[in-house]
């Protein structure tokens, strides 16, 4: 597993695209690009995912292939305005729900697949690798309401 990072306050669209330009010479055809820190009260950093992803598609013109929101179980109704507002600048494929393994239920997943159709793809349910599982509704569902 190759990780290109750059500076802190680095051009995040500079990054991504040594990554897929140093994926693409190495044969990889994966790459996992994390823009973790953006609020959605933020427009510069919202705007720049416009930015990344025009860039992606100078690399690789399909791409991306996937685009996930990660939501914290514990966050509640604003989940519901994040996955509205990250939709707007850069279409959502799935969501992935973390922190499952405390109180949290993480209910408003349900509100965002009705009124989005943005399906849920994995779950985290603690801090380990292992912990992060592909989504399945009936045990979910059946957790949700024990």
């Amino acid at each position: 597993l190759d990780c290109i990072k750059g500076k802190q306050g680095g051009d995040p669209s500079a990054i991504l695209f040594d990554a897929l330009t140093a994926a693409k010479a190495r044969g990889h055809d994966i790459v996992i690009a994390d823009t973790a820190g953006r609020l959605q009260s933020k427009t510069d950093l919202m705007n720049e995912l416009s930015k990344i992803k025009r860039v992606i598609q100078k690399v690789v013109p399909d791409a991306p292939h996937e685009i996930y929101l990660v939501l914290d179980a514990t966050t509640g109704q604003n989940a519901l305005d994040q996955a509205k507002i990250f939709n707007e600048f850069t279409p959502l494929t799935g969501l992935i729900l973390t922190k499952l393994d405390g109180s949290a239920k993480g209910g408003i997943i349900l509100s965002i697949y009705h009124q989005m159709g943005i399906p849920i793809r994995y779950i985290g349910i603690g801090e380990g690798a292992e912990d992060f599982l592909p989504f399945s509704p009936e045990p979910y569902v059946d957790a949700l309401f024990s």
